[in-house]
């Protein structure tokens, strides 16, 4: 298999390592996961020197596995009962005024992690009630009872992403389909909240497709977006078919905005939650 070299625009940039070191420490001590790790995210010193990050719940090991993610895929081990608190304690102690908090998918559950989902978002914004919260979530099966569990607890900002264009899903996103995240998003546009997507470019996407994505998401009442470069974060993933250049991740941006985005990222070292707080 042929790799495709890294282009100068995705050199990463050095920050300070003071914040960055006081977020590692307080995630180590409360063994703590974070999607900045597991996904090995090229923010992820960037966003740690700033103070925030994205916390992942329900385990490290989720049971789907998508071609492009980094996650451990197996059986998880059980929910912890006690991580609601860690997650709430440590964003205090983080001092966090903008949290986003993910999960691995959790299929093996009847409930696939909803109400532990509840339990965090209650219990984070219990010990921190001056925060505004994202919440990146997955897919629940479509279902709208497990959905209801999230948008009863309140948060700012429910994000699910769509990862690729309609024709990639299958191949990419394994069990995920299309359509179910569409409806997802329509639900929670549906019931008054900002629903937000994300996508990531090069995996053989065309633009045809990207515009076509961008229609569907604004259908279905997303108003928020985030585009991204795709980076093999390992030889078990699917490799990169290209890298896109700044100036089309700018045009991208300025298209998404001119359809209807209240809000877009669109960028290399875009990621869902990269410069969350300004979604809010």
């Amino acid at each position: 298999m042929t790799y495709l070299r890294k282009p100068d625009w995705l050199r990463t940039k050095l920050y300070s390592e003071s914040n960055f070191s006081h977020v590692s420490q307080v995630i180590k001590q409360h063994g703590l996961h974070t999607i900045c790790t597991s996904g090995r995210c090229p923010n992820q010193s960037e966003c740690w020197s700033r103070g925030t990050a994205t916390l992942m719940i329900a385990g490290d090991i989720c049971t789907r596995s998508c071609k492009f993610c980094n996650t451990i895929t197996g059986r998880p081990l059980p929910l912890d009962p006690e991580e609601p608190r860690k997650v709430a304690e440590s964003i205090k102690l983080m001092e966090l005024r903008h949290a986003v908090i993910t999960s691995v998918d959790r299929d093996d559950l009847k409930d696939h992690g909803a109400n532990h989902w509840a339990e965090t978002i209650r219990s984070v914004k219990t010990t921190n009630p001056e925060i505004t919260l994202e919440v990146l979530i997955p897919d629940f099966d479509g279902r709208e009872d497990l959905i209801d569990l999230i948008i009863n607890e309140k948060p700012n900002i429910i994000s699910h992403n769509l990862e690729t264009v309609r024709r990639l899903t299958p191949q990419i996103r394994t069990k995920a389909k299309y359509d179910t995240s569409l409806k997802v998003l329509n639900y929670i546009a549906s019931k008054g909240v900002k629903a937000k997507t994300g996508i990531m470019l090069g995996l053989g996407e065309t633009e045809e497709e990207v515009l076509q994505l961008m229609d569907d998401a604004l259908k279905n009442g997303c108003s928020i977006m985030t585009i991204g470069q795709y980076m093999q974060p390992s030889r078990k993933n699917v490799a990169v078919t290209e890298y896109i250049h700044p100036d089309k991740f700018a045009e991208y941006k300025q298209i998404a905005l001119q359809k209807g985005f209240s809000q877009t990222e669109s960028g290399p070292f875009v990621r869902s939650s990269y410069y969350a707080e300004k979604h809010v």
